[in-house]
């Protein structure tokens, strides 16, 4: 039975869903945009909720909604979602990204700001357990997949936020370009100092526009965390 993940301003139960509360969600939580004064967010395969719960706490958005394919992360989500300060504004569906995609593209509607921590290792590494394999995984909703959609979605001046494994960036921006979405920013985050780059944030839009870069080291040593990290983070962690 896992806790329940106490933030500043929410509570996360994580007890139903396979993924668990990572680093992951909450930087690209964190850093993503929100300050354009977003009418509708979207935050796609949401798992335990933890980025459109972070979305409300940092916009007034009037509809955050999340997409997730897993029924036990679907009822996490909802769950989570109801004992929210803003439960009011946040809804989850229980669909295929694909499915949810297509239905809100035929009904013209669209997001000022798509958020989404999807599955990353490729097919070789699946496991036995079916619930981690489809939040981990790409054969569940792959970068095309994923960006094809956000591509039919996404309001014209919006933006699309993701984090991804370093080693994808390169591939994952072209596959933006072939949708007409351009990387406008991008944060290369690594654990400390020496050690090497795991993770890209990376933040598209319809506009082509000069590359903001950052890059953010989270430690200094074990539990010793950087200004930045602390900086971008202490809203939400109740030790920062």
């Amino acid at each position: 039975m896992s806790k329940p993940f106490q933030f500043k301003e929410f509570t996360v139960n994580q007890d139903k869903t396979a993924m668990k509360i990572g680093t992951d969600a909450v930087l690209l939580g964190a850093w993503c945009t929100v300050e354009t004064y977003p009418d509708a967010v979207l935050d796609v395969g949401s798992g335990t909720g933890i980025i459109a719960l972070m979305a409300a706490q940092r916009c007034d958005a009037m509809t955050i909604d999340a997409v997730e394919i897993d029924e036990n992360a679907y009822e996490q989500t909802v769950e989570n979602f109801e004992q929210s300060d803003w439960g009011d504004r946040l809804y989850c569906y229980n669909a295929s990204f694909q499915d949810f995609a297509e239905e809100i593209a035929e009904e013209e509607e669209t997001y000022d700001i798509i958020i989404s921590n999807p599955p990353f290792y490729t097919d070789e590494f699946e496991t036995e357990n079916d619930a981690r394999n489809k939040a981990r995984f790409t054969s569940s909703l792959s970068f095309e997949a994923l960006i094809s959609g956000v591509s039919k979605i996404l309001s014209k001046n919006g933006t699309f936020a993701v984090v991804i494994p370093k080693k994808e960036e390169e591939n994952f921006t072209a596959l933006g370009l072939e949708n007409s979405l351009f990387l406008n920013r991008v944060c290369r985050v690594k654990g400390t100092e020496t050690s090497e780059i795991k993770r890209s944030l990376l933040e598209f839009s319809f506009e082509e526009s000069a590359l903001i870069e950052e890059e953010l080291i989270i430690e200094i040593s074990r539990h010793n965390y950087t200004k930045e990290y602390i900086a971008l983070t202490k809203d939400f962690y109740l030790k920062m």
